[in-house]
């Protein structure tokens, strides 16, 4: 079983994860955004929303069964975001995605009448089993936060950079991003440093968490089940977009 090894090891764990990101990105639905048919296209971003919906659950579940209370605070900051005004007076980030989507073409009616595929269902409730199957772990701090800053941060911006190169003309007039939910996401979800160089002016999501849970790991004996949740994260998210496949070029 690897340890972490100080920096060198958390380099180890970056190039891993780098990894990870890449074949994400290369997912042939992703990578080829900009060429699916309109409808194939208005389809990701519904199913999405559903999965987007779960996002709140989700994060709630994970701080139920966290015991690092670092690591709560840094996960209650940012589910809080979601929900910018107690007063009712501002949109939630949900609402936002809403706006972006009727921004971009997707009529009121197709946001009424579509419904999870049986896919996106699966996907749902098997990220809720995920949270679950790492509260119940010995080492459940590092587990938990490994999965809210992959599976809940660096690849949803991964997800919504690769789906702004399609929107992104869209929803940019007179020079001016008028995106309320998916670039907004895409930027402050985001990877921007390496786990070895995360620090206290990291302000991203990602990187939020991935401060303490570099403290985390240097605690643990092993590396592994970093290794294992990541590589759990990434086939939830490559089962979601299979149900897209074959990409028509």
């Amino acid at each position: 079983m690897p340890r972490l090894d100080g920096p060198e090891g958390l380099a180890r764990l970056d190039a891993f994860e780098d990894d990870l990101i890449e074949r994400f990105e290369k997912h042939p639905v992703l990578a080829n955004v900009t060429l699916l048919p309109d409808d194939v296209f208005a389809a990701v971003l519904l199913q999405r929303r559903f999965v987007s919906l779960a996002f709140t659950p989700c994060y709630d579940l994970a701080i139920d069964l966290l015991n690092d209370e670092v690591g709560v605070r840094i996960a209650r900051v940012i589910l809080r975001e979601e929900y910018p005004d107690s007063h009712g007076h501002t949109r939630s980030h949900r609402e936002d995605m809403t706006e972006d989507l009727l921004h971009l073409g997707i009529s009121r009616r197709a946001l009424v009448t579509s419904r999870p595929t049986d896919t996106t269902r699966r996907v749902i409730l098997d990220s809720l089993e995920l949270i679950a199957d790492a509260g119940a772990e010995d080492d459940a701090d590092v587990r938990l936060l490994t999965l809210l800053r992959f599976w809940g941060e660096v690849l949803v911006s991964v997800e919504y950079g690769r789906l702004w190169e399609r929107m992104g003309p869209l929803l940019t007039r007179d020079g001016e991003n008028r995106s309320r939910f998916y670039y907004p996401h895409y930027s402050h979800d985001a990877k921007a440093h390496p786990l070895a160089k995360v620090s206290l002016l990291s302000t991203t999501h990602s990187d939020r968490l991935g401060r303490r849970l570099s403290e985390l790991l240097a605690r643990e004996p092993s590396t592994d089940s970093f290794k294992e949740v990541e590589e759990r994260a990434l086939r939830l998210k490559t089962d979601f977009y299979d149900q897209f496949l074959p990409v028509q070029a």
